[in-house]
């Protein structure tokens, strides 16, 4: 009778326990997946950031296919930008974004990258693409930047030099990349290009009425705070009316360029006599990076 009464219970026991064997069996996965992030975390917080960094290693290697593989990605960017190491930093934010673009948290590596690359190429960080160039007897900057076709301005920037003596044994970090230029007037932007990869989106404007010419082109000459020589009159340098701005780069097409602007606020639009108008700092961030002779298309 006892039995009869208890069997129920049982029943329902025995239905409950494999249940939760059921859940237990598909649980580990998910569960360590969240352990190792929460752990990371944790460690972040305590300040233990070579321990976070591990974890957040140990997330993406053993889990390369999950979406927390993105989220520690991420994680892992920001503690090696903040403990200064910015080609690693710059690599997790790529690998993050060429993997995970759909990830709500990885929507924003893409300006975080083109930040990173700029940092990098005004630092003494040396990657894959620059080298270290001990300074020889006769060497001077200009002779060094054309070796390498670089610029004295990168060479400047990148050693935190200023002036133009150097002497011999310096070990200066020289950018060896192969830069080169798009414009795209449909959408207004123009790609800094390093090799084959696009380091940095501008915002510009082109011609109205069509008028930037489209082709392949050369850069020839750069100037610095350059004269207007408007019709019938000669604009110098820093004046309101000026709207050079404060750096050309003179294309191989006689009378266009890249250039600066004091209308900031027409950045966008299809506005210009036929040059190529961008941010004062930006057009400057070019003309530190880009040698003469670099590489310019411009595109509709």
């Amino acid at each position: 009778m006892k039995l009869k009464v208890l069997l129920p219970a049982i029943v329902a026991a025995v239905i409950l326990i494999a249940i939760v064997i059921v859940f237990v069996s598909r649980a580990p996965f998910g569960s360590k997946e969240g352990a190792i992030l929460n752990s990371a975390k944790t460690l972040e917080k305590e300040a233990k950031i070579d321990e976070a960094i591990k974890e957040y290693e140990r997330m993406i290697a053993e889990y390369p296919q999950s979406k927390r593989a993105g989220q520690a990605y991420i994680s892992l960017a920001g503690l090696c930008e903040k403990q200064g190491k910015l080609v690693e930093a710059r690599d997790a934010y790529k690998k993050a974004f060429e993997t995970y673009p759909d990830l709500d948290i990885v929507k924003n590596a893409k300006g975080k990258i083109e930040d990173l690359n700029i940092k990098i190429l005004f630092s003494p960080l040396v990657d894959s693409t620059s080298k270290i160039y001990e300074v020889q007897t006769g060497d001077s900057l200009a002779k060094i930047a054309k070796s390498f076709g670089t610029t004295v301005d990168l060479i400047r920037r990148s050693n935190n030099i200023t002036g133009d003596k150097i002497r011999q044994g310096m070990r200066l970090k020289v950018v060896t990349a192969k830069f080169s230029v798009v414009v795209d007037k449909s959408q207004n932007v123009l790609f800094l290009k390093e090799n084959e990869d696009i380091i940095k989106a501008y915002k510009v404007s082109t011609g109205a009425n069509n008028s930037t010419p489209v082709g392949t082109f050369r850069i020839e000459n750069k100037l610095v705070d350059p004269v207007w020589y408007s019709t019938g009159a000669i604009v110098p340098a820093g004046s309101p009316e000026n709207i050079l701005g404060t750096r050309w780069l003179g294309i191989s097409k006689p009378g266009y360029g890249i250039h600066g602007t004091t209308d900031p606020a027409s950045l966008g639009k299809q506005v210009t006599a036929g040059c190529v108008r961008m941010f004062n700092a930006d057009v400057e961030e070019l003309y530190a990076i880009l040698p003469v002779g670099t590489e310019v298309t411009i595109m509709d």
